[in-house]
């Protein structure tokens, strides 16, 4: 075990959870389970091509409450192997996951692509930095709408992969869009090249060899 795994016991597997695991009979296959805590390259590239996350807080009482967080693709931004980030929008001012962090730093970011079924959990601790201007406008994408109102940093203590499994494959609309776009442009070319072998080879009935027949 290297200094950069992280096990899973006292940070998601609390007691309670360990005891539910000998219960039910899966506690052998992560009683020695490591997670990693350093952000790997792939990670990284999966973080910055995402354009949705869900933020799960809890208040000082362990009332938990879990929140939309989107943008363009780049809005959630790896900083260095251990840190994340993301500039905290104006919302409908409830301010809900900003109180619980005041009294409670734990955090868990839970990331999902549906077009490739590819799911992820990120646990950490989290801040926010109201007083640094030039840190919120690194984090703001120039695609991204909205007012910052502040910088949003999470320190990385660990990150897990799920399975595929029960994942629907769904698609992003722009994806879709951009696809339709491509075949629609695919259907005109063709169509052009066959008005042009039609007005090369008026006689062509488009069948066996009938091109070579002039």
């Amino acid at each position: 075990m290297s200094d950069f795994d992280r096990s899973p016991d006292g940070l998601a597997f609390s007691l309670a959870v360990q005891a539910a695991q000998d219960r039910l009979g899966s506690r052998p296959q992560y009683a020695r389970a490591q997670w990693p805590i350093d952000i790997s390259p792939d990670l990284e590239a999966f973080i910055s091509a995402q354009r949705s996350v869900f933020l799960a807080t809890a208040s000082a009482e362990g009332q938990p409450y879990v929140q939309h967080r989107g943008g363009p693709p780049g809005f959630l931004k790896v900083l260095d192997s251990r840190s994340i980030g993301m500039a905290d929008l104006r919302g409908n001012g409830q301010y809900i996951s900003l109180g619980n962090l005041s009294e409670n730093d734990r955090v868990e970011l839970f990331l999902i692509d549906y077009a490739h079924r590819r799911r992820v959990k990120i646990w950490g601790r989290a801040r926010m930095v109201e007083d640094d201007p030039d840190l919120v406008a690194r984090l703001m994408p120039d695609a991204m709408r909205g007012r910052a109102e502040r910088a949003f940093l999470i320190e990385v203590e660990a990150w897990d992969v799920n399975c595929p499994q029960h994942i629907p494959q769904r698609f992003e609309a722009e994806d879709v869009a951009a696809a339709l776009a491509e075949k629609d442009r695919r259907i005109d070319e063709l169509e052009r090249e066959i008005e042009g072998l039609r007005s090369r080879f008026p006689n062509w009935e488009g069948c066996g060899d009938a091109l070579w027949e002039t």
